[in-house]
């Protein structure tokens, strides 16, 4: 037995499945989870010494990769002069001002702590605003933990086939969950319950049911149905906010939503989060209007400070680097496809990217992948130094700090993985 799978086991007498968070647990792939001792660049380091290319880069927010000189000086600087206040520093207004170079649609913004927390305030805001209660999601799309944003959500509900205990079902019927790039069942809602709209969110590149871009025609559709309707249209960009675009997935189509939900990206990996849009309706939000919404830690210095950092980097050519990273990876890796005629579904937006394992197009929340071999895959990888999400479900994310070296040695084992599925009859 090797030390993660000690440390996973000693982890199960105090959390529960042994996590903290739950996709953390490969339940859906089998196996210990490697417990995870630094990271440097590319690369994290487990326990037992075992190094690994990663993909995951703790879920996105890490486009720099890990511990980037620039933004390790600015925390240690940040938490030398003190690591909370609860009050306003001149680091918050920093943050905002470079948040809204890349999203100038963003009149006004509030940080939070995390992406959950930004679009459950997020909807809150915008039932006040619009006095109505119906909220409209999308399945496979994740907004995080709270209550009425779950519902067909994905990312880690999808991967364990999770519904709903414990949220009461007069807080879930005010939810309506529509099949992702949908437009006609959009549309039949609005037709018949457009007075009761107070919004659709969604994520307008979906990275939670692994990474499914909008059909054409859809966002700009969606901005056209709320306008009439007086409802509001929030893009939760916590996963594709400068990583499909510099300026997110509202730039990369040029549709503006009324409220963006960011995440931890804004803060270089730190805890940190934020909800913003037009003057006009962000103005509700107390202490300027009626909607409450605090948080202790929001605006915390250290992540203000590390985020400042990470974003100085992005306008200074780390975004476009990660971004030719992510396209060299995409060819080498179509190419194998090619190579092994397999005709795996293969999507890239930016620095994002994902294989289904089916040879369908996948442009909603797909359950027809064979997870099988998606499980097989995985195990492979992780044995030839990649470490990808362990879930057909979750997007790959590519860094500035990857390099030809990552990403050839990537590709080779992505070869040699598919060819022994092939060779064990898992895939053809």
């Amino acid at each position: 037995m090797n030390k993660s799978q000690v440390l996973f086991r000693e982890a199960q007498t105090y959390f529960p499945g042994g996590v903290n968070s739950p996709v953390r647990a490969y339940a859906a792939v089998g196996g210990f989870p490697p417990f995870i001792k630094r990271g440097r660049g590319s690369r994290i380091f487990d326990e037992d010494g075992n190094h690994y290319i990663d993909y995951v880069l703790s879920w996105g927010p890490l486009i720099l990769g890990h511990c980037h000189p620039a933004v390790v000086r600015a925390a240690k600087a940040a938490i030398d002069e003190g690591s909370s206040f609860g009050a306003p520093t001149r680091k918050e207004t920093h943050l905002a001002a470079l948040i809204m170079e890349f999203m100038p649609h963003l009149e006004l913004l509030r940080f939070v702590n995390s992406g959950t927390e930004a679009a459950m305030s997020a909807v809150r805001l915008a039932r006040a605003f619009t006095r109505r209660n119906l909220v409209i999601k999308f399945e496979g799309c994740y907004h995080g933990s709270c209550d009425f944003l779950l519902a067909s959500a994905g990312s880690g509900v999808a991967t364990l086939n999770i519904d709903k205990p414990g949220i009461p079902p007069e807080t879930a019927c005010h939810t309506l969950c529509l099949p992702y790039n949908d437009l006609e069942a959009v549309k039949n809602i609005f037709k018949h319950r457009w007075s009761e709209i107070a919004c659709v969110i969604l994520e307008p590149v979906a990275g939670n049911m692994g990474l499914v871009p909008p059909q054409l025609g859809f966002l700009e559709n969606l901005r056209t149905l709320c306008d009439r309707a007086g409802s509001l249209l929030i893009f939760d960009e916590v996963m594709s906010g400068f990583r499909v675009d510099p300026g997110g997935a509202q730039a990369l189509y040029g549709v503006v939503p009324d409220l963006t939900c960011l995440g931890k990206v804004i803060g270089g990996g730190f805890p940190v989060g934020a909800y913003g849009g037009k003057r006009a309706i962000m103005e509700m939000v107390a202490p300027s209007g009626p909607v409450y919404q605090a948080g202790t830690l929001s605006g915390n210095p250290v992540a203000m400070a590390a985020g400042i950092a990470a974003l100085q980097q992005l306008k200074s050519g780390g975004w476009r680097k990660a971004e030719d990273y992510a396209a060299h990876l995409e060819k080498a890796l179509r190419q194998n496809l090619k190579k092994l005629g397999l005709s795996l579904t293969f999507h890239r937006l930016g620095t994002m990217f994902c294989q289904f394992f089916t040879d369908k197009p996948v442009e909603d929340f797909s359950r027809a992948c064979n997870l099988e071999a998606f499980k097989a895959y995985f195990h492979l990888m992780l044995k030839y130094g990649v470490y990808l999400p362990p879930s057909q479900f979750e997007t790959c994310f590519v860094s500035s700090a990857h390099n030809s070296g990552d990403l050839n040695q990537s590709a080779k084992a992505h070869y040699r993985a598919l060819a022994e599925l092939k060779k064990k009859g898992l895939l053809s």
